[in-house]
């Protein structure tokens, strides 16, 4: 049975759809439209109690019954421990997979989310201290990235769940201002990353 996702055309909706698109599960978008507030209906409520897109509802979760995930870390553990794919079973090498979604999560996601806030403000005094602080982070966890594929292909040893989480968020990164010229082994990761058909067909997926 198709899984229920829940989205719009955000980084961190693309997540879930590449995921889905490269773990071959079939599924069905559900457009929640942030800009209209949709977000916030009591129904959506019910299934993401944070308000926050995507979410997912399996019908065929555990034991066969249904399941409702929301935050996009945690459907992609989810999505990586139905399918058996994108996430070691092995401790030592689920570590890193684990830390780098993690790094995602907690970091390049909020932190160029704030350039996107401060870029669009009107008041170039609004926007001045907040875009300065945010862009600096923001070209910090670049440079993390960069050095930490400069002996590898990907973040965590073979492709897993950490490198759909943190395409979703390269993806916008000339709206974070970020030139990827400067940063050779990230360019060289989102180039394979985005050509692989899966991704392709998962940022194609119309979420809007």
């Amino acid at each position: 049975m198709a899984i229920d996702f829940y989205a719009f055309d955000t980084p961190n909706g693309r997540k879930i759809s590449v995921a889905l698109e490269e773990m071959a599960l079939p599924y069905t978008v559900k457009v929640v439209d942030i800009t209209k507030d949709e977000q916030f209906a009591p129904a959506f409520l019910a299934i993401s109690p944070n308000n926050k897109i995507p979410a997912i509802v399996d019908p065929d979760g555990p034991d066969g019954q249904p399941i409702s995930v929301f935050e996009s870390g945690a459907i992609l553990i989810y999505l990586a421990e139905k399918t058996g794919r994108f996430l070691p079973r092995d401790l030592r090498a689920r570590v890193p997979v684990l830390e780098w979604l993690m790094f995602q999560v907690g970091g390049f996601g909020p932190m160029p989310g704030q350039v996107h806030h401060f870029i669009g403000l009107d008041s170039e005094a609004d926007r001045r201290y907040g875009l300065a602080r945010f862009q600096k982070e923001t070209h910090r966890l670049y440079g993390v990235m960069d050095r930490r594929l400069a002996d590898r292909d990907f973040f965590a040893g073979d492709i897993s769940i950490a490198d759909f989480a943190i395409v979703g968020w390269a993806w916008r990164h000339q709206r974070h201002q970020v030139d990827l010229a400067q940063y050779p082994n990230v360019r060289r990761w989102y180039d394979t990353m985005m050509a692989r058909p899966a991704v392709a067909r998962g940022f194609a997926v119309p979420l809007k």
